[in-house]
């Protein structure tokens, strides 16, 4: 991958595997944070995959994230604007909660009313962030969701949110920006195939990408669509349908555990060989994989995160600290911790602390520094996130060990973000009006 130094250059030629961070925020109902202040410290909820098949990939390495923010703002040891130490003063006191729960409602309720947490930061899944988002909003916490990706939240679910926000952009861009981006690199698209896991985050991911290509490529045409269930894990039927369609490209927005067992599987079986193959979340498995990543994929990272987020001061300190914890380099789920985070600790010092109606005050509409760039809270009346992002082609080198991104095309929050007040899937079907991709 692109390094920023000789250290770092020798970490990604050593490690084989990673760790993520996923984060969500929620201040207790009807209050002011009267605990937080007499203690001088704010208790915050994450809630994260801490068990199961998404735990390796995404949920534990989301908590790690975590527990190296919380250290850092605590003590002031991030650089530059963020080098105060705490939440405009006040200490984070974190209580994990594992995601994996068939009671994720209940598991958030007690949260708030027995654990009494001032905040929440977590939720991976676009299914757990739809169960939580109306509940946030029906017991007044503040709710910021750091990962999960259906555009659905603010579009359908809590249209006139006011204690919920997401500190990431939602899956439109990722699908966006991968039609543009096999514009942008002269590849052929005369027909597309989608494997994707079927519920929310599958659904709409595939929906944006096969629109955004039917805008760009009007000529072509759809010759299957795949939706196993999540966490499925085997896919002998979808692949055998991929590889008798053999279409020019073909769109997965699985991830986690899945998206490793399709690559493993689908590589065996030549699909890789026969077709470009779009993974918009496939930076998570650039390490963990390794040579077991066929050459020629197109990697995207929800974001410009990870081996694609540009050198910065932050970001060079987020990767040195992260790896000398962790022994491993942030993917993008960590990425997208440290960006809730950040965003909630550069809102606290615009409020002057954590009252709760003051914090979601100075959030909406905020804009502030992630080790990735700006994030602006430009949607859904201020509480849905905008950024920039970008897509890179998989090489491996086998003499040095080392993978690494090539082609990189970087695309502005402004070009694969839907305009303020315009829904994802009306904006891609009329042309992307008002993008500005300049």
């Amino acid at each position: 991958m692109t390094t920023r130094n000789s250290r770092i250059g020798a970490i990604l030629r050593t490690s084989t595997a990673f760790t993520l961070a996923v984060g969500v925020s929620v201040f207790a109902p009807g209050t002011t944070s009267v605990v937080a202040q007499e203690a001088e410290t704010v208790k915050v909820g994450f809630v994260t995959f801490l068990s199961g098949g998404a735990a390796g990939p995404f949920g534990v390495p989301a908590r790690n994230a975590a527990e190296l923010m919380i250290e850092a703002i605590n003590g002031g040891t991030i650089p530059n604007q963020y080098s105060e130490p705490g939440f405009a003063g006040f200490m984070i006191d974190p209580v994990f909660v594992d995601e994996n729960s068939k009671q994720k409602t209940a598991d958030f309720q007690r949260l708030v009313q027995r654990d009494e947490v001032d905040m929440v930061v977590g939720y991976i899944s676009s299914g757990s962030c739809k169960a939580i988002a109306p509940e946030a909003e029906a017991l007044e916490v503040l709710t910021v969701l750091f990962d999960c990706g259906t555009p659905q939240i603010f579009e359908e679910i809590v249209t006139e949110p006011r204690y919920t926000f997401r500190t990431g952009a939602h899956a439109t861009m990722d699908n966006v920006a991968a039609a543009l981006y096999l514009e942008h690199i002269g590849k052929d698209t005369n027909s597309i195939a989608g494997i994707n896991q079927n519920y929310a985050w599958g659904q709409d991911s595939w929906r944006d990408f096969s629109a955004s290509v039917a805008q760009l490529y009007p000529d072509s045409n759809v010759v299957t669509e795949q939706f196993p269930k999540i966490y499925a894990g085997q896919y002998g039927a979808e692949v055998s349908a991929l590889l008798t369609n053999t279409p020019d490209v073909i769109h997965s927005s699985f991830w986690g555990g899945d998206m490793e067992a399709f690559i493993i599987q689908g590589a065996g079986r030549g699909i890789f060989e026969r077709s470009s193959v779009v993974l918009t979340t496939g930076e998570t498995a650039v390490h963990r994989l390794g040579p077991q990543m066929p050459d020629g994929t197109i990697i995207g990272a929800r974001g410009p995160h990870g081996e694609l987020a540009a050198e910065s001061e932050l970001n060079t300190w987020f990767r040195e600290a992260y790896f000398d914890r962790f022994g491993t380099l942030p993917t993008y789920p960590s990425y997208k911790m440290a960006q809730a985070l950040l965003g909630l600790k550069s809102a606290a010092e615009l409020a002057g602390g954590v009252d709760r109606d003051a914090l979601i005050d100075a959030l909406a509409g905020l804009e502030w520094e992630g080790p990735s760039g700006m994030v602006s809270m430009a949607l859904a009346n201020g509480h849905q996130a905008i950024q920039g992002t970008a897509y890179g082609t998989y090489r491996y080198d086998a003499d040095t060990n080392s993978a690494t991104l090539v082609d990189v095309v970087h695309f502005n929050a402004e070009c694969v973000n839907p305009p303020a007040g315009v829904n994802s899937i009306d904006w891609i079907n009329g042309g992307f009006e008002g993008a500005n991709c300049e």
